[in-house]
């Protein structure tokens, strides 16, 4: 049931990124925007941790800001993979990453 929770929410974020940030655009019913939460999950949780090892350098570089960038390439890749979200350019996706981050952010400050 958790594991449904955070798929839902994920959907959620991209929603809300996409309400927020003006080159992200959503389209799609409540379906879509749950496999859209699924694919952005396992983008998540499958490239990513590759990404940030094979990143580290320019992470411990940056003090951290490179996750910006990491952030928005994985919305870049579920740009890629979904045909209802489109993002407009890499200033949009960092935009988006920071906007879903804090998203969830919130919503696990709320749930513990």
């Amino acid at each position: 049931m958790k594991m449904l929770v955070q798929v839902l929410l994920n959907g959620i974020a991209l929603l809300v990124a996409a309400n927020v940030v003006p080159g992200i655009h959503w389209t799609g019913n409540f379906f879509y925007l749950f496999i859209a939460g699924l694919v952005f999950g396992l983008i998540n949780l499958i490239v990513k941790p590759i990404v940030t090892i094979l990143s580290v350098p320019l992470i411990v570089l940056t003090l951290g800001l490179f996750f910006l960038i990491v952030n928005a390439a994985m919305l870049y890749l579920a740009d890629i993979v979904l045909s209802g979200l489109t993002v407009d350019g890499w200033g949009a996706a960092i935009l988006g990453g920071i906007v879903i981050a804090l998203f969830n952010w919130v919503v696990r400050a709320f749930s513990e």
